[in-house]
């Protein structure tokens, strides 16, 4: 039985994610002097998404 087409996933296996992870948030706002290390990692501020 084969797949259908629509199913087939792309090259791309990191695609534009619109929803960052903790880490990934963290990482951003310790660039900007944003966030201590030992500060609280739960509700963390928004930050823009960088593509």
């Amino acid at each position: 039985m084969s797949r259908h087409p629509s199913l087939k996933s792309s090259g791309k296996i990191r695609s534009k994610r619109n929803v960052l992870k903790r880490y990934e948030r963290i990482d951003i706002l310790s660039k900007d002097g944003r966030w201590k290390e030992g500060t609280k990692v739960l509700g963390l501020p928004k930050t823009k998404h960088v593509e």
